[in-house]
Protein backbone atom coordinates (compact mmCIF):
# COMPACT_ATOMS: atom_id res chain seq x y z
CA UNK A 1 0.00 0.00 0.00
CA UNK A 2 1.43 3.08 -1.52
CA UNK A 3 1.37 6.04 1.30
CA UNK A 4 0.04 9.34 0.24
CA UNK A 5 2.70 12.47 0.51
CA UNK A 6 1.78 15.26 2.11
CA UNK A 7 3.45 18.25 -0.53
CA UNK A 8 4.53 21.86 1.88
CA UNK A 9 4.76 25.33 -0.39
CA UNK A 10 9.08 25.60 -0.27
CA UNK A 11 9.55 28.12 2.32
CA UNK A 12 10.70 31.82 1.22
CA UNK A 13 14.07 33.18 2.89
CA UNK A 14 13.93 36.63 4.04
CA UNK A 15 16.65 39.10 5.40
CA UNK A 16 15.86 42.36 7.40
CA UNK A 17 17.33 45.28 7.36
CA UNK A 18 16.80 47.74 10.11
CA UNK A 19 18.66 49.81 12.39
CA UNK A 20 16.73 49.87 15.55
CA UNK A 21 16.84 45.80 16.91
CA UNK A 22 13.39 45.88 18.61
CA UNK A 23 11.89 46.84 14.92
CA UNK A 24 13.45 43.90 13.67
CA UNK A 25 12.59 41.65 16.14
CA UNK A 26 8.77 42.52 16.02
CA UNK A 27 9.04 42.50 12.60
CA UNK A 28 10.52 38.88 12.31
CA UNK A 29 7.52 37.46 14.78
CA UNK A 30 5.18 39.22 12.42
CA UNK A 31 7.09 37.26 9.54
CA UNK A 32 7.51 33.68 10.88
CA UNK A 33 4.19 33.43 11.86
CA UNK A 34 2.99 33.61 8.61
CA UNK A 35 3.49 29.74 6.71
CA UNK A 36 5.59 29.67 4.23
CA UNK A 37 8.26 32.60 5.44
CA UNK A 38 11.12 32.73 7.11
CA UNK A 39 13.81 35.07 8.62
CA UNK A 40 16.83 34.01 8.14
CA UNK A 41 19.16 37.01 9.00
CA UNK A 42 19.00 40.85 10.38
CA UNK A 43 21.57 43.46 9.67
CA UNK A 44 21.71 46.88 11.30
CA UNK A 45 23.41 48.70 8.76
CA UNK A 46 24.04 48.82 4.72
CA UNK A 47 27.24 47.09 5.34
CA UNK A 48 26.01 43.84 7.12
CA UNK A 49 23.06 43.97 5.03
CA UNK A 50 24.40 43.26 1.94
CA UNK A 51 27.17 40.96 3.51
CA UNK A 52 24.00 38.63 5.01
CA UNK A 53 22.77 39.02 1.33
CA UNK A 54 25.95 37.49 -0.36
CA UNK A 55 26.01 35.04 2.43
CA UNK A 56 22.37 33.56 3.28
CA UNK A 57 21.07 34.42 -0.55
CA UNK A 58 17.27 35.38 0.67
CA UNK A 59 14.28 35.59 -1.39
CA UNK A 60 13.36 39.01 -0.52
CA UNK A 61 15.03 41.68 1.82
CA UNK A 62 12.93 44.46 3.64
CA UNK A 63 14.73 47.58 4.01
CA UNK A 64 14.54 50.47 5.84
CA UNK A 65 15.59 53.92 4.14
CA UNK A 66 16.94 55.44 6.95
CA UNK A 67 20.47 53.36 8.05
CA UNK A 68 23.48 54.54 10.04
CA UNK A 69 26.39 54.28 6.58
CA UNK A 70 24.15 54.30 3.76
CA UNK A 71 21.12 55.66 2.63
CA UNK A 72 18.03 53.19 1.99
CA UNK A 73 17.84 54.03 -1.73
CA UNK A 74 20.83 53.86 -2.80
CA UNK A 75 21.48 50.51 -0.94
CA UNK A 76 18.10 49.47 -2.53
CA UNK A 77 20.45 49.84 -6.14
CA UNK A 78 23.54 48.13 -4.89
CA UNK A 79 20.90 44.92 -4.06
CA UNK A 80 19.59 45.12 -7.62
CA UNK A 81 23.00 45.05 -9.17
CA UNK A 82 24.78 42.96 -7.00
CA UNK A 83 21.77 39.82 -6.14
CA UNK A 84 19.49 40.90 -8.77
CA UNK A 85 17.46 37.29 -7.95
CA UNK A 86 16.81 39.33 -4.43
CA UNK A 87 14.08 41.64 -4.40
CA UNK A 88 13.24 44.23 -1.89
CA UNK A 89 10.24 45.74 -0.18
CA UNK A 90 11.04 48.61 1.62
CA UNK A 91 9.45 50.09 5.00
CA UNK A 92 9.86 53.30 6.45
CA UNK A 93 8.21 55.62 7.84
CA UNK A 94 9.16 58.15 5.62
CA UNK A 95 6.23 59.64 3.39
CA UNK A 96 5.26 57.16 0.61
CA UNK A 97 4.48 60.23 -1.71
CA UNK A 98 7.81 61.68 -1.52
CA UNK A 99 9.90 58.23 -1.35
CA UNK A 100 7.62 55.56 -2.90
CA UNK A 101 7.84 56.25 -6.49
CA UNK A 102 11.63 56.70 -5.76
CA UNK A 103 12.01 53.06 -4.16
CA UNK A 104 10.73 51.60 -6.78
CA UNK A 105 12.69 53.51 -9.40
CA UNK A 106 15.49 52.44 -7.18
CA UNK A 107 14.57 48.92 -8.11
CA UNK A 108 12.51 47.76 -5.12
CA UNK A 109 8.93 46.31 -5.77
CA UNK A 110 6.71 47.43 -2.89
CA UNK A 111 6.82 50.43 -0.55
CA UNK A 112 5.27 49.61 2.85
CA UNK A 113 5.02 52.29 5.77
CA UNK A 114 5.92 51.12 8.91
CA UNK A 115 2.38 52.58 10.63
CA UNK A 116 1.10 50.05 8.34
CA UNK A 117 3.21 47.21 8.78
CA UNK A 118 1.28 45.03 10.73
CA UNK A 119 -2.16 45.08 8.34
CA UNK A 120 0.27 45.32 4.90
CA UNK A 121 3.87 43.64 5.17
CA UNK A 122 2.65 40.02 5.02
CA UNK A 123 0.61 40.73 1.40
CA UNK A 124 2.82 42.87 0.51
CA UNK A 125 5.65 39.88 0.90
CA UNK A 126 3.47 37.46 -0.59
CA UNK A 127 2.87 39.63 -3.52
CA UNK A 128 6.18 40.41 -4.52
CA UNK A 129 7.28 37.08 -4.28
CA UNK A 130 4.79 36.14 -6.71
CA UNK A 131 6.30 38.60 -9.28
CA UNK A 132 3.78 41.40 -8.64
CA UNK A 133 4.25 45.11 -7.00
CA UNK A 134 2.84 46.30 -3.72
CA UNK A 135 1.50 49.95 -3.65
CA UNK A 136 -1.12 51.44 -1.27
CA UNK A 137 -4.14 53.19 -2.87
CA UNK A 138 -2.81 56.42 -2.13
CA UNK A 139 0.47 55.74 -4.32
CA UNK A 140 -1.18 53.51 -7.07
CA UNK A 141 -3.48 56.20 -7.67
CA UNK A 142 -0.74 58.60 -8.08
CA UNK A 143 1.24 56.73 -10.34
CA UNK A 144 -1.47 56.12 -12.41
CA UNK A 145 -1.91 59.96 -12.56
CA UNK A 146 1.19 60.60 -14.04
CA UNK A 147 0.94 57.26 -16.09
CA UNK A 148 -2.22 58.30 -17.86
CA UNK A 149 -0.78 61.83 -18.04
CA UNK A 150 -3.64 63.69 -15.54
CA UNK A 151 -0.70 64.96 -13.46
CA UNK A 152 1.50 66.51 -15.97
CA UNK A 153 2.60 69.70 -14.77
CA UNK A 154 6.18 69.54 -14.31
CA UNK A 155 7.67 68.32 -10.73
CA UNK A 156 8.68 71.07 -8.16
CA UNK A 157 9.82 71.73 -5.23
CA UNK A 158 10.61 68.40 -3.07
CA UNK A 159 9.55 66.24 -6.10
CA UNK A 160 12.25 68.07 -8.23
CA UNK A 161 15.08 67.33 -6.10
CA UNK A 162 17.14 64.11 -7.10
CA UNK A 163 17.62 60.85 -5.14
CA UNK A 164 21.02 62.11 -4.15
CA UNK A 165 20.03 65.81 -3.56
CA UNK A 166 17.40 64.97 -1.06
CA UNK A 167 19.85 62.10 0.71
CA UNK A 168 21.90 65.68 1.00
CA UNK A 169 19.46 67.85 2.19
CA UNK A 170 18.45 65.42 4.76
CA UNK A 171 22.74 65.05 5.60
CA UNK A 172 22.63 69.15 5.74
CA UNK A 173 19.48 68.84 8.41
CA UNK A 174 21.42 66.82 10.61
CA UNK A 175 23.97 69.52 10.57
CA UNK A 176 26.13 67.02 8.50
CA UNK A 177 29.29 69.82 7.24
CA UNK A 178 29.92 70.00 3.70
CA UNK A 179 33.58 67.78 4.11
CA UNK A 180 32.01 65.16 6.28
CA UNK A 181 28.80 64.57 3.33
CA UNK A 182 31.77 64.51 0.59
CA UNK A 183 33.72 61.76 2.23
CA UNK A 184 30.40 59.99 3.93
CA UNK A 185 29.07 60.13 0.13
CA UNK A 186 32.65 59.24 -1.78
CA UNK A 187 32.03 62.53 -3.96
CA UNK A 188 34.39 66.01 -3.58
CA UNK A 189 32.87 68.61 -1.53
CA UNK A 190 32.82 70.58 -4.61
CA UNK A 191 30.19 68.34 -5.81
CA UNK A 192 28.66 68.79 -2.88
CA UNK A 193 28.22 72.54 -2.84
CA UNK A 194 27.22 71.97 -6.98
CA UNK A 195 24.09 69.72 -5.29
CA UNK A 196 23.63 72.47 -2.71
CA UNK A 197 22.74 75.17 -5.37
CA UNK A 198 21.04 72.61 -7.17
CA UNK A 199 18.66 71.91 -4.51
CA UNK A 200 18.33 75.88 -3.48
CA UNK A 201 17.54 76.64 -7.27
CA UNK A 202 14.82 73.66 -6.95
CA UNK A 203 13.63 75.18 -3.74
CA UNK A 204 13.14 78.60 -4.36
CA UNK A 205 15.80 79.74 -2.43
CA UNK A 206 18.49 82.38 -2.71
CA UNK A 207 20.37 82.29 0.56
CA UNK A 208 22.08 78.93 2.51
CA UNK A 209 21.11 79.92 5.80
CA UNK A 210 16.98 79.66 4.63
CA UNK A 211 18.00 76.43 3.36
CA UNK A 212 19.49 75.05 6.13
CA UNK A 213 16.71 76.37 8.27
CA UNK A 214 14.59 74.59 5.66
CA UNK A 215 16.27 71.45 6.16
CA UNK A 216 16.28 71.38 9.92
CA UNK A 217 12.42 71.69 9.86
CA UNK A 218 11.96 68.87 7.19
CA UNK A 219 14.20 66.67 9.16
CA UNK A 220 12.42 67.35 12.58
CA UNK A 221 9.13 66.89 10.90
CA UNK A 222 9.85 63.19 9.57
CA UNK A 223 11.29 62.13 13.23
CA UNK A 224 7.88 63.36 14.48
CA UNK A 225 6.35 60.86 11.80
Amino acid sequence: MQRSRTSKKPVKRLVLIDDHPIMRHGLAQLIRAEEGLDVVGEAGSAREGLDAIGKLKPDLVVVDLTLPDKNGLELVKDIRVLHPATQCIVLSMHDEILYGERALRAGARGYVMKEAAADHLVTAIHKVIGGGLYLSETLSARMLEQVTGASRARATGMDALTDRELEILGLIGRGVATKIIAAQLNISARTVEAHRAHIKEKLGMTDGAALVRYAVQWVESRTKI
